[in-house]
């Protein structure tokens, strides 16, 4: 039977079922090139648009603080800030399994269009905010609903390239998100000059219209957003199974598995992959540093004006999304995970030290180069890491909630190390960040060790395959 016809035969009612997927692999390299590529066009654009949004989205809270929200809202009182700032994360954290079990049940494009246009409105309503707490409120239906977006976008990837792919990949859906929301700085310095249109102040609009702008793009998605290889639609059969194929020679999962108690627990007791979460939480922690109070830093720590902060805030991004896809690019090319890991640990070190240390602004400010580069580039690069290291649809999408989950646990530290008491240096923070560096290093070590000798041991037959795949083995 030709490629295409076991295409056609694989296809029922829309689901391309695996039926002797490793003949489909005998592709010529045009074919996979041009599939590879139709699947990168379909997926990725969509998914970075809408992940740009949800970053813009919850860290425009310290936009609006310096453009006004602060001395309208009180939020210098006491902690009120942090407070507004956490309160994001607690539900962030609790609703990610959850969200991936319920979007594979439903779809990808339903689940991800509804969640952004729902946080949308919320982000509109923000807006309308009259005291800190209601302010509170609407941090905390913000987290709760974006909570289902980062897990499902890591998730979805990982399902539709082999390992080897992986790494540039998530590195430019994320790091080319941080990019575009970088420009919110920007683009919030100009919107909070329209302070006194409608009564309103400039703080009120950055929320009013970046909100309109996430409903757009949230109705977007449900047309946008793609599912599952095997739930697809945009791909011809032969195409899908060819993916479904070369997925399944990669690391046997092409096939969904279905979820069954005995699997939780056995997830849930599986110490990588709290590690995994352990090293997105020390990541988090420093680049939400930078991303809720740079800004405050730089009005308040180097003495720039309002409009001169939120402009310097998007260079540092700009710099970051370049440098960090040059590493990933570098990672696939030569199957690298640790070395990159290690290398932009040190690097945000560096950063980190120059900003919280060094008297000249210029150099402290070059500081949060090496700084927004080293820690946004670990974020892609610790969760391809993860994927690359795990097999199974229902363990990925485990790993990926738990995972992200510690970045929920980073945005809380952060959000509770930077003190008002502690300006304009914020010198307990920036300490803070430096160690969760040291974290990220030292687990990357950790898993370098186990996993060599873990490989070793099944080469020599001295213990089962892994997760029970033949032929799999893990990447570091």
């Amino acid at each position: 039977m030709s490629l295409s016809e076991k295409g056609s035969d694989s296809v029922v009612d829309g689901d391309v079922k695996r039926e002797h997927l490793d003949s489909e692999l005998n592709a010529d390299p045009a074919f996979e090139r041009r599939t590879i590529r139709r699947v990168d066009l379909y997926l990725l654009p969509m998914l970075v648009i809408l992940y740009s949004i949800s970053l813009t989205d919850r860290i425009n809270i310290s936009n609006a603080y310096i453009a006004g929200m602060a001395a309208d809202l009180q939020l210098q009182i006491g902690s009120r800030y942090s407070i507004a700032s956490l309160i994001f994360f607690v539900p962030f954290i609790l609703l990610e399994l959850p969200s991936n079990i319920v979007m594979r049940k439903i779809g990808a494009a339903r689940w991800i269009g509804t969640i952004t246009t729902l946080w949308g409105i919320v982000t509109l309503g923000m807006g309308f905010t009259k005291t800190w707490w209601e302010l509170v409120i609407c941090r905390v239906l913000l987290g709760a609903l974006e909570s289902g977006f980062l897990p499902a976008c890591t998730y979805i990837i990982s399902t539709w390239y082999v390992r080897k792919e992986i790494q540039k990949r998530m590195t430019a859906f994320y790091i080319v998100a941080v990019m575009m929301a970088g420009f919110s700085s920007a683009i919030a310095g100009g919107i909070s000059e329209m302070a006194g249109i409608g009564g309103l102040g400039g703080w009120q609009w950055i929320f009013i219209l970046m909100g309109l702008v996430t409903i757009v793009c949230g109705l977007g998605g449900f047309v946008f957003v793609q599912d599952f290889p095997d739930k697809n639609k945009f791909l011809t059969a032969e195409q899908t199974a060819f993916v479904l194929a070369r997925i399944d020679e990669d690391r046997s999962d092409a096939e969904y598995d279905h979820w069954t108690m005995s699997k939780l627990w056995c997830y849930v007791t599986d110490f990588h992959l709290w590690l995994f979460a352990l090293m997105l939480a020390a990541a988090f922690t420093t680049a939400y540093s930078f991303s809720l109070f740079l800004p405050i830093i730089l009005v308040q720590g180097l003495g720039y004006s309002v409009l001169e902060a939120q402009l310097l805030n998007s260079p540092p991004s700009i710099f970051a999304a370049i440098f960090c896809f040059g590493l990933a690019w570098l990672s696939d090319k030569y199957t690298l995970r640790a070395p990159l890991l290690i290398f932009q640990g040190v690097m945000t070190i560096v950063g980190l030290c120059l900003t919280a240390f060094h008297t000249h602004n210029a150099v402290r400010y070059f500081g949060s180069f090496l700084g927004v580069a080293g820690s946004a580039g670990n974020i892609p690069a610790i969760l391809g890491y993860m994927q690359n290291n795990i097999t199974g649809y229902t363990k990925r999408s485990f790993a990926s909630a738990l995972t992200i989950g510690g970045a929920g646990i980073g945005g809380i530290i952060a959000s509770t190390v930077f003190r008002a008491k502690d300006a304009p240096a914020y010198r307990p923070g920036l300490w803070v960040a430096i160690g969760a560096q040291f974290v990220i290093i030292f687990t990357t070590c950790i898993f370098t060790v186990v996993f060599y000798y873990k490989n070793k041991a099944v080469r020599e037959g001295r213990a089962p395959p892994i997760d029970g795949r033949p032929g799999f083995y893990h990447m570091y």
